[in-house]
């Protein structure tokens, strides 16, 4: 590796490499919620999910979504001169709707210079005719598609106690229904859940691993005022690791991930109003510039540790 060379696969690195230069994800923001904010599988969400869900920097969703895309793509062209874009349907569980509507929404995305669409959504959201408009319009037009799922941990004790809703054998049954076609799957998680460990970190890298999953996208938790996590953190029924040990489990994670997965990133923006925890009260970009710092004095990096697929026994 050469010197400061970023110690993983990078994302911003993956597009240039696939579209030949350097691409920016739109967000856009649609009038949908969750089945585990609807009573369809529960209410009140997860338990460290605020009322904005992840759209805090969206764009409004009454407006359609060419008038999105087209704003986004004005200010982003003329600040940073770019040309080709992603639109990414971010906020909430954008595949948790009828197939028709689903499908209206994804060709409004489709402009001139929108080379890819990326749908977030929850694994126990995907179904085989979601996936098929999808195809559909990816053969249609020659735009490619990935998909985000939401996992947060492998964990599935962990995912009950947070009121997800899912286990990980949804999220294992959404990934092999996608792998039917031809699409990228990224993975969110968060390595500073309370009730998981370093075990916990090093399982995540395996199943993401194992499963032979494109991309992943780490977050670290935030705490707002109007969720039960946040009610919790109040009452100190929790607390939250320091930002270091944030730090060492993004180290151990990346470790043992196999090299060929790309990372989006390793932490996330998130709201400061209303918040009760955020970062540790410090820049997203310097948790991040702080694991790089750490990474190239040891001279570790992404895959130094993935040994155990393949026959592990055998290569000892």
């Amino acid at each position: 590796m050469k010197e400061k060379e970023l110690p993983y696969r990078a994302y911003s690195d993956y597009l240039k490499e696939k579209y030949g230069e350097k691409v920016y994800k739109l967000p856009v923001n649609l009038p949908v919620t969750c089945p585990n904010r609807d009573g369809k599988l529960g209410t009140g969400g997860c338990s460290f999910c605020g009322e904005i869900g992840t759209g805090f920097e969206s764009l409004s969703n009454l407006l359609t979504v060419k008038d999105q895309l087209i704003q986004n793509m004005s200010y982003i062209r003329n600040r940073y001169k770019a040309n080709k874009f992603i639109a990414y349907f971010q906020n909430y569980s954008n595949t948790y709707l009828e197939v028709s509507l689903f499908e209206d929404y994804l060709r409004d995305a489709i402009l001139d210079d929108i080379v890819e669409l990326c749908i977030s959504t929850r694994p126990d959201c995907i179904t085989l005719e979601h996936l098929q408009v999808l195809d559909k319009l990816k053969n249609e037009y020659k735009i490619e598609i990935a998909i985000e799922l939401g996992l947060q941990t492998v964990n599935y004790h962990t995912l009950k106690k947070i009121n997800r809703g899912h286990t990980l054998g949804e999220f294992i049954n959404a990934v092999m229904l996608i792998k039917r076609f031809d699409f990228d799957i990224c993975t969110h998680l968060i390595l500073n859940l309370p009730w998981d460990d370093e075990t916990d970190v090093i399982e995540n890298a395996k199943i993401i691993s194992a499963l032979e999953i494109q991309q992943v996208k780490l977050h670290a938790l935030y705490l707002m005022e109007d969720t039960e996590m946040g009610k919790m953190y109040q009452n100190n029924e929790f607390t939250m690791i320091p930002v270091k040990e944030y730090q060492e489990r993004v180290i151990t994670f990346l470790e043992n991930l196999n090299p060929k997965v790309v990372v989006q990133r390793l932490i996330g923006r998130a709201p400061k109003e209303n918040a009760l925890f955020v970062n540790w009260n410090m820049s997203w970009w310097k948790v991040r510039d702080e694991i790089h710092e750490r990474m190239w004095k040891r001279g570790s990096y992404q895959g130094v540790k993935y040994d155990y697929l393949n026959g592990k026994a055998f290569n000892k």
